[in-house]
């Protein structure tokens, strides 16, 4: 029982990351699309390579989600925590893509192991309290939540200043051409940072699903395989594409040109590696690549940015954690009730 148990909830790890590949695909894309840089298909074929080799630069991330977020316990109820947590992220990342929001599948994650694991102390108890390590949620989760998009804001009008101010006397058209021959490389360097960060958050959840199962030792390295496993599922989900939420961010918030296009990607993709190589911090992807690109906007005048697009997703951003636990705990309430 519990055998088929773990497999079936790795099985909805690599639906999870999957969903996660399609609804993050923008973060890489969009910026280059939109600006013409690249094709739509050459640009989705860059970032999937990109995300399968970045998932395989580290695992301090998915250290953080497999062993920071919650306890579960080892069997069968354990497996259900899990379970319930992945089904709640998948549902809100569905929900969140039919609607075009770039909201945070890293955050749905997140708040789905929170929703199952609360549930489930509600429903038969654990013996060390709710199971929730709430000092790692908030500090490697909500305070990064709150940092991240305000550094990437703020580095990307850096960069776009800077880049204004070093090319003020160039001409406008060739400069422009000139910087669509960059971003090819910035939108690989986002790409590999959001395989470093979402890829190994789904290898983090399949390490916890080995671990209750008593399959593998906590303390046990995270299996190659299962490296490979989330790096494959992350780059099929990225090439299958978003193209919903590719509109919103290549388009909707602002117009983009290709060195504004060029500094948000070298803004969001700088936060990303300093989260996931110096804290081990599961950061969205989504919000600092959306933060950068207003960033970026700013710098042209204030009214560039469409803020009411823009407050659209700040309320998803807000409510995707809450949602996804919500989601999570009845998804976890009735897989006990069958299996339970």
């Amino acid at each position: 029982m519990e055998l088929a148990l773990v497999i079936g909830v790795i099985v909805i790890a690599l639906a999870f990351d999957y969903t996660n590949g399609f609804h993050d695909a923008a973060n890489a894309i969009a910026t280059s699309v939109s600006t013409r840089a690249l094709t739509p298909r050459i640009a989705l074929l860059l970032a999937a390579v990109m995300n399968f080799i970045g998932a395989h630069l580290g695992t301090a991330v998915a250290q953080t989600v497999g062993k920071g977020i919650i306890d579960a316990p080892v069997g069968t109820q354990g497996l259900l925590i899990v379970g319930g947590a992945l089904i709640g992220a998948i549902v809100w990342n569905l929900i969140t893509w039919y609607f075009g929001l770039p909201s945070s599948s890293s955050h749905a994650l997140i708040g789905g192991l929170v929703g199952a694991a609360l549930a489930a102390n509600a429903m038969v108890g654990f013996a060390n309290g709710s199971g929730v390590h709430w000092s790692g949620v908030v500090e490697k989760v909500v305070i990064p939540m709150v940092v991240s998009p305000v550094i990437g804001f703020c580095l990307g009008g850096l960069v776009m200043t800077a880049i204004l101010w070093i090319f003020r006397r160039s001409n406008p058209h060739r400069t422009s051409r000139g910087f669509r021959y960059f971003q090819p490389v910035s939108a690989a360097a986002i790409a590999l940072g959001h395989g470093l960060q979402d890829a190994q958050k789904t290898m983090g959840v399949m390490f916890l699903a080995l671990v209750v199962g008593g399959y593998i030792s906590p303390t046990a390295d995270i299996p190659e395989w299962v490296i490979t496993a989330a790096a494959l599922a992350i780059s099929l989900g990225t090439y299958a594409g978003g193209w919903r939420i590719m509109r919103t961010m290549g388009r909707r918030i602002i117009h983009l040109d290709p060195p504004r296009g060029f500094a948000a990607e070298v803004a969001a993709s700088s936060v990303l590696y300093t989260a996931a190589i110096g804290f081990g911090a599961p950061i969205s992807t989504t919000h600092t690549m959306t933060t950068a690109i207003m960033g970026v906007g700013a710098t042209r005048r204030l009214s560039a940015v469409r803020w009411g697009i823009a407050g659209n997703i700040v309320t998803a951003w807000v409510l995707t954690i809450p949602a996804a636990a919500v989601v999570a705990a009845l998804a976890y309430f009735l897989l006990h009730l069958i299996l339970g």
